[in-house]
C-alpha cells in the first residue's frame, strides 16, 4: 500500500509541505513561518517537502524506503519549485532524484528510494528502550526564538537542550518522547521531519551554543505506511547520539519508535559546526 497524499486542512505541517503541481514531476511550494529556523526553514520540514513531491507523483512505485537530503544552501523565505524525477524503475524498487530550486538555482537536492514491501522473515536488533511513560515526563519546550520547535511537544528523559548552567557533558545522547503540536495523525512525511528534531549533538557535548547546521541527512523507513498511521497522535520515543567530532564536522544518528515499540525510522546525518 502506498502512502496516500492527504491534505489535513488547517494544520501548520500540512500547510508547510503543500505543493501545487505545474507539470509532470514539477511542483511549486512556499516556506511557512511556523517552521522558521536560525537560517532558513527547519531541515526536517524541507525533507518532508521533497518526500511529498515523490508521494504525490502518479509514477510512484511502492513506499518510501530511504531519503537522503543534501542541504546545499539555506532556503530563502518565499516560493520555491520542486522537481522529482524517477531515474530508474525496477520490478520492486524505484530510484528518484529530487531538487528544490529558487530563482532557477538549486538549494536542496535529494535522492529517494521507494519499493514494494514483501512478506518475509523479520526481526529487530534495536529494541525500544525501557523508559517511563510519556505522561510521567514533563514537557520541556525549546527557547521561544526557535520557531519550528513550537510545533512539537518534547518530553526529555535525558539530554535536554543545554542552558547557561549545564556545562560540558561526556556523552552526547538525548532521549525524549515527542509528537506534533497541535496533535495530528502521523504519516510518513511527518515521520521524516521528526527524524530531524534532535538539536546538534555538539551542543550537548560542549554544554553551550555552537553554530551548527545539517549538511546531509539520510533516513531509513523501516515500517510500512499503515504501521506509521497506526501510531495516531501518540508520542514517539526518540534517541540520538553523535559518533565523531573533528575538522568542523560531526555525525549523529537517531532512532524513532512507535508507542507500540515498533522501530519506525532511523537516520544518520553529517553536521557542520564552527568554533
Amino acid at each position: 500500500m502506498t502512502e496516500a497524499v492527504v491534505a489535513k486542512d488547517g494544520h501548520p505541517f500540512d500547510e508547510a509541505v503543500a505543493l501545487d503541481p505545474v507539470a509532470e514531476g514539477v511542483h511549486t511550494g512556499h516556506t511557512h513561518p511556523a517552521y522558521t529556523n536560525m537560517v532558513g526553514p527547519f531541515g526536517g520540514v524541507t525533507a518532508a517537502v521533497l518526500m511529498r513531491a515523490v508521494l504525490a507523483d502518479p509514477r510512484l512505485l511502492g513506499e518510501v524506503l530511504s531519503l537522503t537530503v543534501n542541504y546545499a544552501a539555506a532556503v530563502a523565505e518565499g516560493p520555491f519549485e520542486v522537481t522529482a524525477t524517477p531515474v530508474r524503475t525496477n520490478r520492486s524498487t524505484q530510484h528518484w532524484t529530487v531538487a528544490l530550486t529558487q530563482g532557477g538555482a538549486p538549494v536542496t537536492t535529494a535522492t529517494v528510494v521507494t519499493g514494494l514491501r514483501r512478506p518475509t522473515w523479520s526481526d529487530s536488533e534495536a529494541p525500544m528502550p525501557a523508559v517511563p511513560r510519556a505522561d510521567d515526563v514533563p514537557v520541556r519546550p525549546m527557547p521561544d526564538f526557535v520557531a519550528w520547535a513550537r510545533n512539537y511537544e518534547m518530553r526529555y528523559l535525558e539530554g535536554p537542550l543545554p542552558d547557561a548552567d549545564t556545562g560540558a557533558h561526556a556523552d552526547s545522547t538525548t532521549t525524549l518522547w515527542v509528537r506534533e503540536q497541535p496533535s495530528r495523525t502521523l504519516d510518513v512525511p511527518a515521520l521524516a521531519a521528526l527524524c530531524d528534531v534532535f538539536y546538534p549533538r555538539i551542543l550537548r557535548r560542549k554544554g553551550t551554543f555552537v553554530p551548527a547546521g545539517t549538511v546531509s541527512l539520510t533516513t531509513y523507513f523501516h515500517a510500512p505506511a499503515e504501521t506509521v498511521r497506526a501510531q495516531g497522535n501518540r508520542p514517539l520515543l526518540g534517541t540520538a547520539k553523535a559518533g565523531v567530532f573533528g575538522g568542523g564536522y560531526f555525525d549523529q544518528s537517531a532512532r524513532l519508535w512507535s508507542a507500540d515499540g515498533d522501530l519506525l525510522a532511523s537516520s544518520h546525518q553529517l553536521v557542520y559546526f564552527k568554533e
